[in-house]
């Protein structure tokens, strides 16, 4: 196997790993929604074993998580590590229920945070409710589901509802 193949197979191994975490998936419960072992699936995160695009496939609908996109630029996963100010946009794609993560994600941000286009679902209304009762700031800013929250100094978790 070529040098740089190796570390594409790392690199693609590590974001299978991480994407397996993030769903709260064991190594074998992951082989086993997509039909292969799970020393298959090791191999596959320490980036010893070969790919088609067929399997890449497979695993990212297992995860829910597009691994590799064809006919697509752009990345494709969003890694944040310690120790730097971040500031910005970020444009996802996301379903109605996707607003209730980004929600309590906007919790890392220690300014104001603007979520476009909001679903106004039942579950929104909760976690706006949790929000409320550490000290966050909500507000619907217009038609468009365009909202603005505003945390606290202080998160006061003693009255979290």
């Amino acid at each position: 196997m070529p040098d740089g193949s190796h570390d594409y197979l790392q690199r693609i191994g590590r974001l299978i790993r991480d994407a397996r975490k993030h769903r709260g998936l064991t190594q074998h419960q992951l082989a086993e929604t997509i039909g292969t072992s799970q020393s298959a699936i090791n191999r596959i995160e320490q980036g010893h074993q070969n790919l088609s695009l067929e399997m890449l496939s497979r695993i990212g609908d297992a995860l829910d998580s597009e691994i590799v996109s064809l006919g697509h630029s752009g990345p494709m996963h969003l890694r944040v590590e310690g120790g730097q100010r971040l500031a910005g946009t970020i444009s996802v794609k996301t379903s109605k229920n996707a607003g209730v993560a980004l929600l309590c994600a906007s919790l890392l941000n220690k300014g104001k945070t603007t979520l476009r286009k909001v679903a106004r679902i039942e579950e929104v209304n909760r976690i706006l409710e949790v929000l409320a009762s550490v000290g966050v700031k909500a507000r619907w800013l217009n038609a468009d589901n365009d909202l603005e929250l505003t945390p606290p100094a202080t998160l006061d978790l003693a009255n979290l509802d």
